[in-house]
C-alpha cells in the first residue's frame, strides 16, 4: 500500500515542529517502503535542523533576469487565452507589455531603495488580475 502525507505551511505551526521532528525520527527507514511525507515551509529559524539535514530538499527559485522572467510568465499563457479575445493580436501585444512590466518590477526590486522608493512585489496573482482586466 502506498501512503503519502503532505503537511503544508509547517512554518505556521512552530509549537508543533518539535513533535513533528520526534514523529519523523520514529519512522522506520525502509528503502522498499512506499510511505512518503512531504513538508512545505517558508524559511524559518524555528524549523528543526534535523528534519532539514535528513531530507531531500526541493526549492522553487524565481527566474533570474528580465528575459527569463518574461519567458517564464509569458509562456504560462496558452493560445486559447489569446484566441478567446476579440482582438487577439492587440491582446497578445498588450499582454507582452504587461509581462515585461512585471519582469521589470521584479528585477528592479533587488536594488532596494535605488530600484524603488517603496517596495512592491508585483506578484503572479497581480499579473493574472491585470491580464484579466486587459482581456
Amino acid at each position: 500500500m502506498q501512503t503519502w502525507v503532505i503537511l503544508q505551511n509547517c512554518h505556521l505551526a512552530p509549537t508543533f515542529l518539535p513533535i513533528l521532528d520526534g514523529l519523523i525520527e520514529e519512522i522506520v527507514r525502509d528503502p522498499s517502503s512506499l510511505f512518503r511525507i512531504w513538508l512545505t515551509t517558508m524559511p524559518s529559524d524555528q524549523f528543526p535542523v534535523t528534519i532539514v539535514q535528513n531530507s531531500i530538499k526541493v526549492t522553487a527559485e524565481p527566474p533570474k533576469g528580465i528575459r527569463n522572467n518574461v519567458r517564464g510568465f509569458y509562456y504560462t499563457f496558452d493560445n486559447k487565452e489569446f484566441e478567446d479575445s476579440q482582438k487577439p493580436i492587440a491582446f497578445r501585444r498588450l499582454l507582452w507589455g504587461l509581462v515585461f512590466f512585471n519582469a521589470l518590477c521584479l528585477e528592479r526590486k533587488k536594488f532596494g531603495p535605488l530600484g524603488w522608493n517603496i517596495p512592491y512585489a508585483f506578484s503572479v496573482s497581480d499579473l493574472r488580475i491585470s491580464k484579466d482586466q486587459l482581456a
